[in-house]
């Protein structure tokens, strides 16, 4: 081994090391306000909110994710930060078709949102 390589070497290490570390996402905990709903809605029909809460829970129940639709826009799908994962619609469901107020860790990658929710809540004013 060529010793006057070793500084190079150790640099480069430490270069593809902080690289990892910042193409990993930890998870940045934050709060959001959005409406409960059906993710195919969500798309498909470019909703602003759910048509009922009896429909957001007919389409939960027939096995469609929920999902957290903001103000802006953005769409969270909600994920659990086990492996294997498991689904969130039993955390979503008392809260379909209504405005809520969720927070926890926001996970991005390609162009897609997604939380793990630490706390979730129905606002009262559903504005």
């Amino acid at each position: 081994m060529n010793l006057r390589n070793a500084p190079k070497l150790s640099l480069a290490w430490i270069l593809v090391a902080a690289a990892l570390a910042a193409g990993s996402d930890a998870g940045k905990t934050i709060t959001v306000k959005g409406y409960v709903l059906d993710s195919a809605c969500a798309f498909t029909k470019g909703l602003d909110k759910p048509i009922s809460r009896d429909c957001a829970t007919a389409c939960a129940k027939a096995g469609s994710p929920l999902v957290i639709l903001t103000d802006n826009g953005t769409i969270y799908w909600p994920i659990a930060d086990t492996t294997p994962s498991s689904g969130q619609n039993d955390k979503l469901l008392p809260f379909a078709g209504q405005k809520v107020t969720a927070s926890g860790k926001v996970f991005q990658r390609g162009g897609s949102s997604a939380m793990v929710i630490e706390k979730i809540e129905a606002l009262s004013d559903q504005k």
